[in-house]
């Protein structure tokens, strides 16, 4: 029996190697991108929690969940719906954090054929995150902090980090290759 096994289990001919040969298929990249998306998303709000209200006291921790609504729509408009402002910026969390961990479930394995590990992709994924996020807030609204500030540079690459790594960890391990049982 051959120790070469493709993503879904079944065993790959001799002479081709999994790493070549296997793509995951679109329901596990998506499966994978959700759940590692989702899984960046809490743990960026635990970052939040920890450093921008406990340790540097930017906000309070009511304010993490609503922070989106304004920097998409604007304080104005963050003001003006009022709670409803917490369920927006929740969803637009969540939504983006999904979509950003399909994304990356997409590109992983082009990246994993290539020997790269997982973290180390995530590290540059949280960089260019951070920047198209923050190119797109620019130009959707004025409310955002001042992208010049090498403060809330380094702050938004470390809470990226934060969301990138567990992300490319959870979805390494969801398509990594399978034994056949």
């Amino acid at each position: 029996m051959s120790s070469n096994y493709s993503t879904n289990g079944k065993e790959i001919p001799k002479g081709q190697n999994w790493e070549a040969s296997a793509k995951p298929d679109l329901k596990a990249t998506l499966r994978a991108g959700v759940a590692g998306g989702l899984t960046g998303a809490v743990i960026i709000w635990i970052y939040e929690a920890l450093v921008w209200v406990g340790a540097q006291h930017l906000m309070p921790l009511a304010g993490i969940p609503r922070n989106a609504t304004g920097l998409v729509f604007g304080k104005e408009v963050q003001e003006a719906i009022g709670i409803w402002a917490y369920i927006v910026g929740t969803g637009i969390h969540f939504v983006f954090a999904t979509a950003w961990g399909v994304l990356f479930a997409a590109i992983w394995p082009y990246f994993r054929r290539r020997g790269y590990e997982a973290t180390f992709v995530a590290l540059f994924y949280a960089i260019v995150a951070w920047i198209v996020m923050h190119v797109a807030i620019s130009i959707a609204s004025n409310n955002h902090p001042d992208y010049y500030d090498p403060a809330v540079i380094i702050g938004g690459f470390m809470s990226h980090f934060c969301f990138t790594v567990p992300l490319a960890l959870v979805v390494k391990r969801m398509l990594a290759p399978q034994p056949a049982r």
